[in-house]
């Protein structure tokens, strides 16, 4: 981005120019909805009431360059190339699926993944698991709105609900017999967090209970053998975005543990969920999230593999069963400018109890509830809001029997897909597959070795791309998101003007990005069809 561009933008928003923002709840309806009155302290151990209702940013490094106002008198968008990466690798993570010995037969070889705030704080989440008691590893991707408190509920509670309406009946039978004996119960998730990753702790217990609530549910359906895996996955969303709406509605003396499920049930969040078990992959989809699958072709060509569709306004299918659901006398004011009623662009979402309450519900939850404006909560009610609910958390599944040239699938918030097509992200995570799988080049010397021919040698490797290559690829993909010129190259001085928008502006032209990339082991995947 040329200093012309970087000195438009700070004076646009000086001067109060209306730029398109992104933003997706209350855009329209509600311009007060930054005004928080109420927070909430987050560390990775402690969350405790301190005058709020909202999560601070996990990632402080991502804040560390950023400037919160445009008012600002000593405005820069100059960073380092030091300083970009440690903003652009602050929230990197990293596993390997591999057994003591080293090795792994998993048909998950590795995962990468990393988030870039926009907002603050930051709206998405992120989750990844292995399952313990049953097969698979799952991942998910949870992109909020109206606050971060539905995205953070659903990412610590999602993968739990899918785990255990996999479980056997003999299985919830023995969980539900230690807790019944006040005995440990058998871990159900080995999670793969990254130390920064929040975590509402003096809540995990109601989150629990309710858990256990659903395990004995699953119990009195008195089943054998339990659900499929698609069905596990669509009754786990459904559930638990009905316990949402549940607990805010229940009686409850503490105030912490009243104010957060009113934040939870009041905001919203879609997600996009993994289940990968040897050559069977489903997706589960609610809303606008995204997951691609990278196909290496025999002829030595990349394609794209959609599986999930976008739920919101540009879906046929989406609009077809939203008049489906609703009288013909609705027709013309289910979607108002591209929005759900004129509000939302999802049209499936967590929570937002908003669009799925009748308004008596909503008024007389809101009128024995504290401060709701302290909690930036806001009773309001769209025009033309007759039957509802308008909203499902329903997911779509989509099945997948992964093949030897399925190399890879990212997972992704919307973020990420506003500024690079499926096609260009396919591209840009093989190139990078390709970069890495390179031999480095071995140093040969000439003897007597000195500095200056060492000096050269590295140079040389340097001039390859190798020294600098980002090794985390959700990296990689969140500088290219940001960075690319029109050429579809990164620009330095772009990329930092990006990286140092300042609060009141940087949602005006990027979203949080979440990224998560899942590489397959085609060797594992070869072994299956060569054994069946």
């Amino acid at each position: 981005m040329s200093r012309t561009v970087s000195s438009l933008i700070l004076s646009s928003a000086r001067n109060s120019i209306v730029c398109q923002g992104k933003g997706r709840w209350y855009s329209v309806c509600i311009p007060n909805r930054n005004k928080i009155k109420w927070k909430l302290v987050v560390s990775k151990t402690h969350l405790f009431p301190a005058g709020g209702c909202s999560l601070d940013n996990p990632l402080p490094l991502q804040k560390a360059f950023r400037h919160t106002s445009t008012e600002e008198e000593q405005f820069s968008f100059q960073l380092s190339a030091s300083q970009i990466n440690d903003i652009l690798r602050a929230g990197e993570l990293c596993h390997k699926t591999l057994d003591p010995n080293g090795r792994t037969s998993s048909s998950v070889l590795r995962f990468e993944s990393n988030q870039l705030a926009s907002n603050s704080p930051m709206e998405d989440r992120r989750s990844a698991a292995t399952c313990l008691q049953t097969a698979g590893m799952l991942f998910g991707v949870f992109d909020g709105h109206a606050g971060s408190a539905c995205a953070q509920a659903v990412s610590e509670r999602l993968l739990h609900y899918i785990a255990v309406s996999l479980m056997s009946r003999q299985s919830l039978e023995e969980i539900e017999l230690a807790v019944e004996s006040m005995k440990p119960v058998r871990p159900i998730l080995q999670w793969h967090r990254h130390p920064n990753d929040v975590e509402y702790r003096e809540i995990t217990s109601q989150y629990f209970e309710n858990l256990r609530v659903y395990w004995q549910h699953l119990l009195d359906l008195d089943t054998e053998p339990g659900f499929s895996l698609e069905e596990a996955m669509v009754c786990a969303f459904k559930r638990l975005d009905s316990d949402i709406s549940l607990e805010v509605q229940a009686p409850q003396e503490n105030e912490l543990m009243r104010n957060i499920a009113l934040q939870v049930a009041f905001s919203g969040a879609t997600a996009c969920v993994a289940h990968v078990d040897g050559v069977h992959l489903h997706v589960a989809n609610t809303g606008d999230c995204r997951a691609v699958l990278g196909v290496h072709e025999e002829d030595g060509t990349w394609s794209t593999l959609p599986l999930t569709r976008d739920h919101n306004a540009c879906d046929e299918f989406e609009i077809r069963r939203l008049k489906r659901e609703h009288p013909r006398s609705e027709e013309k004011t289910l979607f108002v400018n591209d929005r759900l009623l004129g509000i939302l662009m999802p049209s499936r979402a967590f929570g937002d109890v908003q669009l799925k309450w009748s308004k008596e519900l909503q008024h007389s939850v809101l009128e024995n509830s504290c401060d709701v404006e302290a909690l930036n909560i806001y009773q309001y009610v769209p025009p033309n809001y007759h039957t509802p609910p308008y909203l499902t958390a329903e997911p779509e599944v989509t099945y997948h029997k992964l093949r030897s040239k399925d190399k890879f699938l990212v997972i992704a918030s919307d973020g990420l897909w506003e500024m690079l097509s499926n096609e260009k992200v396919v591209k840009l995570v093989a190139g990078h597959l390709t970069e890495l799988n390179v031999q480095k080049p071995q140093l040969t010397f000439k003897k007597p070795v000195n500095l200056g021919y060492m000096h050269n040698l590295l140079l040389q490797r340097k001039s390859r791309g190798l020294a600098s290559l980002d090794q985390n690829i959700a990296t990689h993909l969140i500088r290219h998101a940001i960075g690319s010129n029109e050429y579809g190259e990164v620009d330095p001085e772009k990329l930092a003007a990006m990286l140092t928008l300042p609060e009141d502006l940087a949602r005006m032209y990027r979203d949080d990005i979440t990224v998560t990339v899942v590489y397959f082991n085609s060797e594992t995947i070869e072994n299956y069809y060569r054994n069946n």
